[in-house]
């Protein structure tokens, strides 16, 4: 999951398969910080490329660095309400420049991923939980991976009308000596039976790092019944943040 061919793969089959039915598609995990309440169902696929996104910050020591990558998630049902997920960034370019400090450049790949989602009992129309266990099983290259992390995250989806829902994320992870905790709120908006809009914010308290907090907006569009489009932002707000972040992407479901 280190190359392109993962990313073109996918493509390749979007082109040369039919629709899925609108009803039968699960809603997608991308774009935002959370992750959507929805499993896939057993023997179906879910494929969710994140195509080069950007990401602009500056340290309290004036190291300036700007990062493109792409990012690619995998989801298939086990049983029902129970899904597999595999991840990885295979693609990562990086520049960074410090104060009298030459240039540096660093291009490579992140960690890959597995993890397990639950959508749990209990969920109705109206109100839908889901869990998310997750670990690392490959370390990227030295310069972007985080080392032997584990995770467990949560997300609450409830629908305020038939337009409007709001939805709550929390996550916590550790491992290698860290360990941090991510909360989310958004709320969502359907502007029409094919574009979406969000709003979001998010906020990390690691042990031993500064906080960061950042707040931003997302849409997607269904170009198909089984083909999400999307592009988000989000934007630090204080000075230990990323300064901006910018993501587009497609996702599509495979029955």
């Amino acid at each position: 999951m280190r190359h392109a061919l993962p990313i073109a793969l996918p493509l390749a089959l979007l082109l040369a398969s039919p629709p899925a039915l609108a009803d039968e598609v699960p809603g997608f995990d991308r774009p935002g910080i959370g992750f959507g309440t929805d499993s896939v169902p057993r023997g179906a696929l879910a494929v969710e490329i994140g195509l080069p996104g950007f990401q602009r910050e500056r340290d309290r020591d004036g190291q300036r660095s700007t990062t493109l990558s792409s990012d690619l998630l995998l989801r298939t049902g086990l049983a029902p309400g129970l899904e597999l997920q595999l991840s990885s960034t295979p693609w990562l370019r990086q520049r960074q420049r410090g104060p009298d400090q030459p240039r540096t450049r660093q291009r490579g790949a992140g960690d890959s991923v597995v993890g397990l989602k639950w959508a749990g009992p209990g969920s109705t129309d109206r109100t839908a939980w889901a869990l998310l266990a997750s670990g690392v099983v490959a370390r990227g290259d030295a310069a972007f991976s985080d080392g032997r992390q584990y995770a467990l995250a949560a997300s609450v989806e409830h629908s305020i009308t038939d337009r409007w829902s709001g939805a709550l994320y929390a996550s916590h992870q550790r491992g290698d000596g860290q360990r941090s905790t991510t909360w989310s709120p958004s709320v969502a908006l359907a502007a029409s039976d094919r574009i979406g809009l969000y709003l979001e914010a998010g906020f990390t308290r690691a042990r031993h790092q500064p906080d960061l907090s950042v707040a931003g907006a997302g849409l997607t569009w269904m170009l198909r019944p089984n083909v999400q489009l999307d592009a988000s932002f989000d934007v630090g707000l204080d000075r230990d943040s990323p300064d901006l972040q910018l993501a587009t992407g497609i996702a599509f479901y495979l029955d």
